[in-house]
């Protein structure tokens, strides 16, 4: 995400009166700080997807003390029956072997993804076994850092929209006055339906 919050919270204060109200209440946005684990946030998405957030943070631990190298050679050396041990389900252990086996032998080449746009990365992504199009915008939002992904498909977004800006919103057309800086707009909106 860019690395200079302040010019995309200005931008989204002077663009949108809802957006200034969250960035006052919410405060400035932390989340660039984070490291690049590319591998570690697909397998965290994956263990995530379709589940509460205790329930994703409970299956991670067990999943972290089973698999104690959190990369891709450490998933390998497990079954898929020592990981449905650990709570995931039988498709999300196939996923995350399949992705490590992708990343080990260098299918899945994640330093090529730094350099592509977001259009060639969402596709890149989306060809792993498991990754749809929401995990995908979430890399790119969170991992990419990606500064202006939306996310449509994404419950909380679009009823944090309606819950704004009016049950009859779109959050495809409110989020226009967000260019080019969506991916923050979109951070606001989570904090403020949690």
């Amino acid at each position: 995400m860019d690395s200079n919050n302040d010019a995309a919270e200005k931008h989204l204060s002077q663009s949108d009166a809802v957006m200034a109200k969250l960035i006052a209440t919410h405060g400035p946005y932390h989340g660039a700080e984070r490291e690049y684990q590319p591998f570690q946030s697909l397998v965290t998405a994956i263990i995530s997807q379709q589940l509460s957030f205790k329930a994703a943070a409970t299956i991670k631990d067990r999943v972290v003390q089973m698999v104690k190298d959190f990369t891709p050679a450490g998933f390998l050396a497990v079954t898929p029956e020592a990981l449905r041990g650990a709570g995931l389900s039988g498709a999300k252990a196939r996923y995350i072997i399949e992705l490590a086996a992708h990343t080990h032998d260098g299918r899945m080449d994640f330093d090529a993804l730094l350099k592509q746009t977001d259009a060639e990365a969402m596709a890149t992504l989306v060809a792993l076994p498991g990754i749809g199009q929401w995990t995908a915008e979430m890399f790119l939002m969170f991992s990419l850092k990606r500064p202006d992904v939306l996310s449509l498909g994404d419950a909380a977004l679009q009823r944090a929209a309606r819950k704004l800006y009016g049950e009859g919103a779109s959050l495809e057309q409110v989020a226009e006055a967000w260019r080019p800086y969506r991916t923050l707009a979109s951070w606001y909106l989570w904090r403020h339906v949690e």
